[in-house]
């Protein structure tokens, strides 16, 4: 099956020899999570703005089901929804007619069913008559995500989709995100929240400069970038790292009670030598823990490794 989502050698270039975008190919199947990481000014909203219509490409292509989005931009603009990172609503408008306006936008007849059924999917029926001035911040992202939806499109971008919102309604936003690919839609979501993506996505984009560093995986970019950490917790504080330690690589921390030591699953660990090192140092073990690398350290080393 085709691809709902394809680019290739997406290019943007501004007056002046500024590159937003160099080179940027990607195929997105119909139904995943998708979250696209990156610093600011990395050209995730360009790559956005310019897949939605709204910024033209230098050179290369894009299709969306198969349409492409200049030769037929209305086509392909019909199936995309766009979640932007302002919210720029009228505000004294009611929530249902804000909705209802965005659906007839494109072409679609009056149809206060559907309406319904996505304000009650966002909780936002009850606030169905209030004007959108009343609502809190966070209610205002739902409305922009109804906005969205409006006229049932297949591919939905979030660009930075909580951002400002408290964490306990950023957990209902991926709950909503969860029922909407279940519901079969294709999500795009941009995100500097790297828990966000590690909660709710099917693959990682890594962007930076303009460039996509990569794109995997979720589970198979964690297990493949990821190292495990080893936390050797002692008994007494030590001042510095014993001599007979210096091969492991140890780190220190702060109060002097704790060993770390880094390791790869995929090669042998060195665990047992480095305890028993640990015993004939003279030192005390007062626990032993684990941990594996988390999504954020290995964005955080591959846009440094780029920028190198």
């Amino acid at each position: 099956m085709a691809p709902i989502l394809s680019i290739r050698d997406l290019r943007k270039s501004y007056e002046g020899g500024f590159e937003a975008l160099k080179g940027v190919s990607l195929d997105i199947e119909e139904g995943e999570i998708l979250a696209l990481l990156g610093p600011n000014g990395a050209g995730k909203t360009t790559l956005i703005s310019t897949i939605c219509g709204i910024t033209t490409p230098t050179s290369g292509s894009v299709t969306v089901g198969g349409h492409d989005i200049r030769s037929e931009f209305r086509a392909a603009r019909q199936m995309i929804g766009l979640v932007p990172q302002e919210v720029a609503l009228e505000p004294f408008e009611k929530v249902v007619n804000t909705v209802r306006f965005s659906r007839g936008l494109f072409g679609y007849g009056r149809d206060d069913a559907r309406i319904e059924e996505i304000l009650r999917k966002l909780s936002l029926w009850d606030k169905r008559d209030n004007a959108v001035k009343e609502l809190s911040g966070g209610m205002k992202r739902r409305v922009l995500i109804a906005k969205a939806l409006a006229h049932e499109p297949r591919v939905l971008f979030l660009d930075e989709p909580t951002a400002g919102v408290d964490v306990e309604l950023r957990k209902d936003m991926w709950e909503v995100v969860a029922e909407l690919k279940a519901a079969g839609v294709t999500i795009i979501l941009t995100t500097h929240y790297i828990e966000e993506a590690e909660a709710i996505a099917d693959r990682i984009g890594v962007i930076s400069g303009g460039e996509l560093l990569l794109v995997e995986e979720k589970t198979a970019l964690m297990r493949r970038m990821g190292q495990k950490f080893i936390e050797v917790q002692l008994t007494e504080p030590i001042v510095e790292i014993p001599p007979g330690l210096a091969r492991y690589d140890l780190e220190l921390n702060g109060a002097g009670d704790v060993l770390v030591y880094r390791y790869d699953t995929h090669k042998r660990t060195g665990i047992t030598a480095l305890l028993n090192d640990v015993a004939e140092a003279g030192l005390v073990l007062r626990d032993v823990d684990t941990r594996q690398s988390s999504l954020e350290e290995i964005f955080v080393g591959l846009v440094a490794g780029e920028k190198t």
